[in-house]
């Protein structure tokens, strides 16, 4: 196909030597298979503001590490720089996310580089080497849902470890991959320690793959893993391999609100410290 203006970068410094296809159309991102170094990979374009129509970036955004204060100030007038820095830390918010969830062990896909808007990264492949499928694509037997929520439950208590929330999970941001099930899309990703809303996102993720997994397992739409995994996240008890029920029973209790919130702060800290020693930026692929 003809190159898209928008990979002519990439062309250039000998990042991408082919555009093969369009894969799909999101609303934030294009998604092109393409040949980089005689490697077939992915590569997600992202959208301008004025073209996505994915709404409310603050509400996502909230608890992110801040800038420094000329480019804060300049997103926060909304001049030419500031919504540039917003562009711009709307797709390295992504870049950052697919890190850390990968040194969790969150199935992801593996990141090459992030060059003028494009995300280059490992395309996900099915038994036959085509582009995995999402789930919204299959017809799942009862057997499959099960395994498949399962699956998926573990995954988001790895994100939470790694503190950090989807966001926008549903099927049709898990692709089922060769060697399992892999979560993509993520540049709305929330911090989970940080973030006013997270509890709710938390709860929508859920939600939402359990609304999808019930069609074919209805058993599962009893299930409230959502406030059952957020309860052990706030006490601090939440571990990767912490045995959950599905099962959520309301504490008659008067809320200990002071205590949550020393809790929320402290698990807020904890990352930021980790975050710090583990800092790390995506090195471009040579072009030689």
């Amino acid at each position: 196909m003809k190159t898209p203006k928008s990979f002519e970068m990439l062309v250039y410094n000998g990042l991408v030597d082919e555009v093969l296809y369009q894969l799909m159309s999101g609303k934030e991102a294009d998604v092109y298979v393409v040949q980089s170094k005689g490697e077939i990979c992915c590569a997600k374009v992202y959208k301008e503001a004025g073209k996505r129509s994915f709404r409310q970036q603050a509400e996502y955004q909230e608890g992110r590490k801040g800038r420094n204060s000329r480019q804060a100030r300049a997103m926060e007038k909304n001049t030419r720089y500031g919504r540039e820095e917003k562009e711009g830390a709307w797709h390295n918010a992504e870049v950052v996310a697919l890190q850390r969830l990968a040194e969790a062990g969150v199935r992801v896909p593996q990141i090459f580089t992030c060059v003028g808007g494009v995300l280059l990264m490992e395309l996900v492949v099915d038994a036959n080497g085509d582009a995995a499928p999402r789930l919204n694509d299959l017809k799942l037997t009862e057997a499959q849902a099960l395994k498949y929520h399962r699956l998926m439950i573990t995954q988001i208590v790895l994100m939470l470890c790694a503190g950090l929330i989807h966001g926008d999970l549903s099927e049709y941001n898990v692709l089922v991959g060769n060697e399992g099930l892999v979560i993509i899309d993520l540049p709305q990703a929330v911090d989970a320690a940080g973030n006013n809303n997270a509890c709710r996102m938390l709860e929508r993720d859920i939600a939402n793959i359990t609304a999808y997994f019930g069609r074919f397992a209805p058993e599962l739409l009893k299930t409230d893993y959502g406030k059952e995994i957020w309860k052990h996240y706030v006490s601090g008890k939440l571990t990767p391999v912490t045995e959950l029920t599905g099962r959520f029973e309301q504490s008659g209790n008067p809320a200990d609100v002071g205590g949550v919130m020393r809790d929320i702060d402290s698990a807020r800290r904890w990352h930021e410290l980790e975050l710090s020693k583990t800092k790390s930026s995506v090195i471009p692929r040579s072009a030689d």
